[in-house]
């Protein structure tokens, strides 16, 4: 069936197995018909194992992954939308649906018994409520995945493109940066779907780096001082960061000047580079006061 994004089509193929609109699962079906194929196309899933889809709706996205993807399985949570899946990708013999809450399943297995472990591209229409988890479970777990292709809010693309140092930039830009590096393909507007959102969309590509973008001796504890920094954006990064890590002030401070890093500075004008500084400068000193306790203990 390829006619997916028409809307009588689609209305006759939901009407036909009783679907209505989910809010709390934030279902926006496409309807846009030149938004899926530049998706598929620009995904890389042609140069790998196959395509992941999360959240395939009534299938789209699917079909048009399918015709570029050796193998596609798609992970849908939305047991009611089985049979409308059957139904519109009853003509795509290497397409796979798995029900299953994305943020439950055992990715790294799936892949493994799916893909035989060969690395795969990610590619989905995400649900806004879920955006954020997602790419930082995909990116966490060090999948064999080259790449992740997702349409999500706008407001949510501009932020997690944002740069490291740029004004936007918040805890979650600095780590996808650290994970990969992204880009904004292309704008996507509210009327591409049904039922319209209230905001435009847009399409970004993570391109999964083979080695984090800094070196850190901790990377736990780099990433709680990155969240730290930012847990107080109105006030200065060495405040923020005190605050929160339990630090002390002093301490923190003389960090930032071996680092070479202003007093004054707050977490949106800190690079990666600068945050890996400060977390193994930081690291040391809770390490040595860690030590310090348990001579204190004997």
């Amino acid at each position: 069936m390829q006619k997916l994004s028409d809307i009588a089509t689609i209305r006759t193929v939901l009407e036909k197995n009783g679907f209505r609109f989910s809010k709390a699962l934030g279902q926006n079906f496409l309807i846009n018909p030149s938004v899926c194929p530049r998706m598929a196309e620009m995904s890389g899933a042609a140069d790998c194992a196959g395509a992941v889809e999360i959240g395939p709706g009534i299938g789209v996205l699917t079909w048009e992954l399918s015709q570029v993807a050796r193998k596609v399985v798609s992970i849908e949570l939305d047991q009611r939308l089985l049979p409308v899946l059957a139904e519109t990708l009853a003509d795509c013999d290497n397409v796979k649906i798995i029900r299953a809450d994305v943020m439950q399943l055992d990715l790294g297995r799936m892949i493994a018994e799916e893909f035989g472990g060969k690395e795969v591209a990610v590619c989905a229409n995400l649900p806004y409520y879920i955006t954020s988890p997602v790419i930082m479970r995909l990116l966490e777990e060090r999948l064999p995945v080259t790449s992740i292709t997702v349409m999500v809010q706008k407001e949510a693309a501009d932020r997690l493109c944002a740069h490291p140092g740029e004004r936007a930039c918040g805890a979650v830009s600095a780590a996808v940066w650290y994970y990969a590096e992204p880009e904004i393909l292309f704008g996507v507007s509210r009327g591409s779907f049904m039922p319209a959102p209230n905001v435009d969309s847009a399409v970004i590509r993570l391109k999964i780096r083979k080695t984090p973008a800094v070196s850190v001796t901790e990377e736990r504890f780099f990433f709680r001082v990155v969240k730290a920094a930012f847990a107080q954006r109105r006030k200065t990064a060495v405040n923020a960061m005190a605050n929160t890590l339990g630090i002390p002030k002093p301490a923190v401070a003389a960090a930032f000047e071996a680092a070479g890093i202003s007093l004054n500075a707050r977490a949106e004008t800190l690079t990666l580079e600068e945050f890996a500084a400060l977390s193994d400068g930081l690291g040391a000193l809770e390490k040595t006061a860690q030590e310090r306790k348990k001579e204190e203990i004997v």
